[in-house]
């Protein structure tokens, strides 16, 4: 059975994404184990980019899977870093957003942790953060990150951003 969210604006400064639709599927793969093996059926499946998310504020997970589900990304979603290093351990992603400050292991020291597995040197990585001091975006670029981007995020140039990456 799919879940479904309600119908729900979400806005991001400058801009306003508007979801019209009464029901939006949930978008996100919580689930504890991910497939490994390179079987897919379907050109939907092998062509379909696939993005992991991960905040500890459900939230955000929440908006940022929405929106790069109808962009066209299969979402991961994790809520700790913990979480997230195993969703890369056991699937390949093509590209990683993560918010900076979460409890137990911080954004930096995922980026970090994800440059060391094997597939991830090269795999775009986005921070997307409340942090905005002057040394927060070169200290995302020094842990791993290829973008530091501050909350709220306009939706439209984050997924502008990653095209880009």
């Amino acid at each position: 059975m799919q879940d479904h969210y309600p119908a729900q604006v979400i806005s991001a400064s400058p801009y306003r994404l508007q979801v019209v639709s009464q029901f939006l599927p949930d978008a996100t793969d919580q689930s504890p184990s991910y497939p490994t093996d390179s079987k897919k059926s379907g050109t939907e499946s092998r062509d379909k980019r696939s993005a992991l998310v991960v905040d500890d504020v459900a939230d955000v997970t929440d908006m940022l899977s929405i929106f790069l589900t109808h962009a066209g990304y299969r979402v991961v979603t994790a809520s700790s870093a913990p979480a997230a290093l195993e969703a890369a351990r056991q699937r390949q992603f093509d590209v990683v957003i993560s918010d900076i400050g979460m409890p137990e292991m911080n954004g930096y020291q995922l980026a970090s942790a994800l440059r060391s597995l094997p597939g991830y040197k090269t795999v775009p990585m986005v921070a997307v953060t409340g942090y905005s001091m002057f040394d927060d975006n070169q200290q995302s670029m020094s842990a791993g990150f290829n973008a530091h981007l501050t909350k709220p995020i306009d939706p439209e140039a984050l997924l502008s951003l990653i095209e880009q990456l």
